[in-house]
């Protein structure tokens, strides 16, 4: 793995320095983009608007229009626009982690202790451990400033969430959300049990991309010479009034019958 930021995380007056490397990778299939009357390749380039020729990557800059007219910004401009963040997340806060919604989360990195920072970094997991909190704090990620949430992850190592902004957070006032109405109690009943029939440990193993594994089998028929028909999905019905407690029944049913078997 490449690191993609190096820094130190800052605890109190302990500095930790650390490199952040991405936690996830894509399991999508890598499709290409063809021109339909051949199939040849589409390429995209990087085009000069006034001249119409391709400029290399060496060649690019990056730009703000203020007043018609672009002012160019370069590698120390990024560092003077908050040096201290560009090199150290530095934490705020110690918060508990359900406190912070589900919608705020982004992308998960994993921290790795560079050389001497070894016996901060174990002191900083196992102190968030015992106090089952996690760090919060701001620090400069390609160009762009981000809230970094630390937190131990499977007790052997830290892991950095990037959090949204709460600007970020689009409004939802102009949505159709029904009204606050009580649910009937027999129903209320009846879903609970449903959630309750339903519930287990989170096994995050037990998911699996297939839809990427079955259009790599179509991928492979057609390299064949086969076709594969695809069963329709139903359209989803609009405007019909819902009997709320038959489907809860034939769930509960459905469920029970899953769980004998």
């Amino acid at each position: 793995m490449k690191a993609i930021w190096n820094g130190a995380i800052g605890f109190g007056l302990v500095n930790i320095p650390v490199k952040i490397y991405s936690a996830t990778e894509t399991s999508k299939l890598d499709l290409d983009m063809l021109d339909k009357s051949d199939y040849s390749n589409i390429r995209f380039k990087r085009v000069n608007e006034n001249t119409g020729k391709e400029v290399k990557w060496e060649n690019i800059v990056k730009g703000y229009l203020m007043d018609d007219k672009y002012i160019v910004l370069d590698e120390e401009d990024y560092e003077a626009a908050s040096p201290e963040k560009t090199k150290i997340l530095s934490i705020d806060q110690f918060v508990k982690e359900e406190e912070v919604d589900s919608i705020y989360f982004e992308t998960p990195y994993y921290l790795e202790p560079q050389k001497n920072g070894e016996s901060a970094y174990r002191l900083l997991l196992k102190a968030l451990e015992e106090t089952q909190m996690v760090g919060v704090g701001t620090f400069v990620l390609r160009e762009s400033e981000a809230i970094g949430l630390i937190r131990p992850y499977k007790n052997d190592i830290l892991i950095l969430n990037r959090l949204r902004f709460d600007q970020e957070i689009r409004d939802y006032s102009d949505l159709k959300i029904p009204a606050h109405k009580a649910p009937k109690p027999a129903e209320l009943k009846m879903a609970i049990n449903l959630i309750e029939q339903l519930s287990q440990d989170f096994d995050p193993a037990m998911y699996k991309d297939t839809y990427s594994d079955d259009l790599l089998k179509i991928i492979k028929q057609k390299a064949k010479g086969k076709s594969s028909k695809a069963k329709k999905a139903l359209p989803a019905k609009e405007g019909k009034v819902i009997d709320l407690m038959a489907q809860l029944k034939a769930s509960l049913n459905s469920s029970k019958s899953k769980s004998a078997s």
